[in-house]
């Protein structure tokens, strides 16, 4: 199993807008290097859910349920989404501040990298964030 990390700006569309849909298509990420992470992801993955721009905190965490394929919101048939679901809220937000401030986290592609929406996350990142979520 593969963790990753995907952004969205919660006043487009937020962890709880993911759990009322219940599924959705996670479309519209027009960055090459973003795109090669989505084609690598496979059924059972599991991400943070990242809400970008406002609040910039992992809030909770989604499984991926359909494997990459053709991004239904654009009109060239170039760029490929996944469709996710929604697993766990988590029990408190992990701030970017917070991950930034950890050392068992400065390896982290999102840190050296904050404008890729989707990244990929080692096991071990994965389970630190979530324990720093307990508080």
């Amino acid at each position: 199993m593969n963790c990753w990390l995907m952004k969205s700006e919660p006043d487009v569309f937020s962890y709880d807008d993911l759990v009322a849909k219940g599924r959705a298509e996670w479309d519209g990420v027009r960055n090459h290097a973003a795109q090669g992470h989505m084609k690598a992801m496979r059924k059972g993955d599991l991400s943070f859910f990242y809400h970008s721009n406002i609040g910039v905190e992992a809030v909770g965490i989604m499984e991926i349920v359909e494997e990459a394929g053709p991004d239904s919101t654009d009109e060239t048939g170039k760029w490929i989404s996944v469709h996710v679901a929604p697993k766990e809220k988590l029990p408190k937000p992990v701030t970017l501040k917070a991950m930034k401030a950890d050392p068992a986290l400065s390896g982290m592609v999102m840190l050296r990298q904050s404008r890729l929406s989707v990244a990929p996350l080692t096991a071990e990142e994965f389970a630190h964030i979530v324990e720093m979520s307990k508080g």
